[in-house]
């Protein structure tokens, strides 16, 4: 239950409509006894004055009133309860989800580099949705439910105290027993269910993200079969909590039975010392009515063990430390800015090889300097730290003078334009794309930045409106690397970091886009990140980099004159 506790303490935010919802429940609940109780009562009371001269006397008119009361208290009852109590359910589950994405987001790429990208979405639907459990299944009907015996423990005592003392007893213990008893049984099911509903969201996302790759290699019959493995035991898994539901369900109307049986023969010789009278039938049908009492909570336990499931994955990304954190108070504004790394040293997690080795590089302020080198070398990770996705091991990073531990994030992103080799399209509009890096852009600066990246075919066509679709189906991949470029320029940031800007792009595009930075470099501190060696003696300075260590730095005219590792590497082009 202490996996439960960080999802309890968002509870206090909305405690009003929660408890207005448990309180609207028990009103419910005792319209619901009220109703039955007394309508046993009245209907035997009826029934005996009938057979005798009280007939004229007996008032027929009040119960009446009463039974009416109830009837109609109930059902307007059951639907306030039913839209206040889901209408704070939901707002509950869309802080949470809020909450869990505030957590998610600090610990991308590091502590999350190993979950699939299916795992983490259904942790974000389905795990998260499981925790409206604890309210509506737990928590509501274990505290009405408690009330309600209480309740109906005093309305029978008030008439006959032993009566009452033994109902309420013979109620509190089936509260007590059989949450327990059904937690217990349905634990084991209730964690696989929650695990192969995991494992059927990511299988199929696998096979259709991978259909077409599948398919040709012939290998998509194995990976659907998968899903309908994964599938038949998620179905096993619902059919057993539906069968206990019933068998819980069951024993509960069959236990009330046996309620009923020994409170009518407790009450067969009179209620309350009195001879026998329609007192009898209050007390049964009372102990009728306490079905309502117990039946929300008579399967509601065997879904415990699926919430704590739920929670405890939820709680691997909450409860999670960042392994990057930035300060809340920025930084002073930088007048320049120049980036200078400084014996620095990194690793990936669990790698145990250093990706970049004892690198000492400093990039003056207004300067544009190349990184090249064989893949895997590590230039990316140069930009990936310049980026704090990672912290270095040993070293440290500059900019502008001051450690990039000191900058906060909103002032570290602000300095910072990425052209990263993977762009990322978003399920939106064209527009959407573009605004994300420069939100108070309007359409004609939209429209502009287009048109010097080769977009303008986009813009005829349907314009800014223009859906791309989940990942930018739409789109060639040239086309998404032109969208990372147009944010970049919106974007405008005093440091430009590019990674293989011009890769997938033809050779009158790439000529058109280099031009383009070219203009675009003015004031900027660039770092230019690429494998051919096309155009660099533009550059201010060129770094060689192999196996994680700098090999050359210099200008591309000097380099080549020392006819070192970089003249080679030009004479092989």
């Amino acid at each position: 239950m202490r996996d439960l506790v960080p999802y309890l303490k968002l509870y206090k935010k909305h405690w009003f409509g929660l408890s207005l919802g448990m309180l609207l429940a028990l009103l419910t609940l005792l319209a619901s006894i009220g109703l039955l109780t007394l309508s046993g009562w009245f209907l035997s009371a009826a029934a005996v004055a009938g057979l005798t001269i009280a007939r004229e006397t007996f008032n027929y008119m009040l119960p009446g009133a009463f039974v009416r009361g109830f009837a109609m208290g109930r059902t307007a009852g059951r639907w306030g309860e039913r839209v206040v109590s889901h209408n704070a359910t939901f707002k509950l589950l869309t802080d949470l989800r809020i909450f869990f994405f505030s957590k998610l987001a600090p610990l991308i790429p590091g502590k999350v580099s190993n979950l699939r990208d299916a795992d983490i979405l259904n942790r974000l639907v389905a795990d998260i949705n499981a925790m409206d459990h604890v309210y509506l299944r737990l928590i509501s009907p274990m505290i009405v439910g408690s009330l309600g015996i209480f309740g109906l423990t005093a309305l029978i005592s008030w008439f006959d105290a032993k009566l009452g003392l033994i109902l309420g007893a013979i109620l509190i213990s089936l509260l007590l027993i059989w949450p327990i008893l059904f937690y217990k049984l349905g634990k084991r099911n209730g964690h696989e269910l929650t695990n192969n509903k995991a494992a059927l969201r990511i299988a199929t996302l696998d096979w259709l993200q991978g259909y077409s790759e599948l398919t040709l290699f012939g290998a998509e019959e194995g990976y659907r079969n998968a899903i309908y493995t994964i599938q038949e035991r998620l179905l096993s898994n619902q059919r057993f909590n539906a069968h206990f539901t019933g068998i819980a369900q069951a024993l509960l109307i069959l236990a009330n039975g046996w309620t009923i049986a020994l409170m009518l023969w407790l009450a067969a010789d009179g209620v309350g010392g009195q001879l026998p009278n329609p007192m009898i039938a209050l007390v049964v049908f009372a102990t009728m009515a306490s079905v309502e009492i117990l039946m929300p909570i008579a399967g509601a336990f065997q879904h415990l063990g699926q919430t704590i499931t739920s929670a405890r994955r939820l709680n691997e990304i909450v409860l999670s430390t960042p392994e990057v954190e930035f300060p809340c108070e920025p930084t002073q504004n930088a007048p320049s800015y120049s980036i200078e790394y400084k014996n620095v040293c990194f690793q990936y997690p669990d790698s145990g090889v250093n990706v970049l080795d004892d690198v000492n590089l400093a990039i003056p302020a207004g300067q544009k300097v190349a990184i090249v080198g064989q893949t895997g070398s590590g230039k990316s990770t140069l930009l990936q730290l310049l980026n704090r996705f990672w912290d270095v091991q040993t070293g440290n990073i500059q900019i502008a003078g001051q450690p990039i531990t000191d900058w906060s994030e909103s002032q570290l992103r602000k300095a910072i334009s990425v052209v990263s080799q993977r762009v990322d399209i978003l399920n939106g509009t064209l527009r959407d794309n573009l605004l994300m890096a420069s939100p108070d852009a309007t359409d004609e600066q939209l429209q502009e930045t287009l048109s010097k990246v080769g977009l303008s075919k986009l813009i005829n066509e349907q314009g800014l409106d223009c859906w791309l679709g989940d990942g930018g189906r739409q789109l060639s991949g040239g086309e998404k690397r032109r969208i990372g470029i147009a944010r970049a320029l919106l974007h405008d940031g005093p440091i430009l970091l590019l990674d293989e800007p011009t890769e997938g792009l033809d050779k009158q595009t790439e000529q058109q886009i280099m031009q383009l930075f070219n203009q675009h470099f003015e004031n900027k501190t660039v770092v230019f990140i690429t494998h051919r060696l096309v155009d660099l003696d533009k550059m201010d300075a060129i770094c060689l980099i192999e196996q994680g260590r700098i090999v050359e730095y210099g200008p591309h005219t000097k380099l080549m004159s020392d006819k070192g590792r970089y003249f080679e590497l030009n004479q092989t082009l």
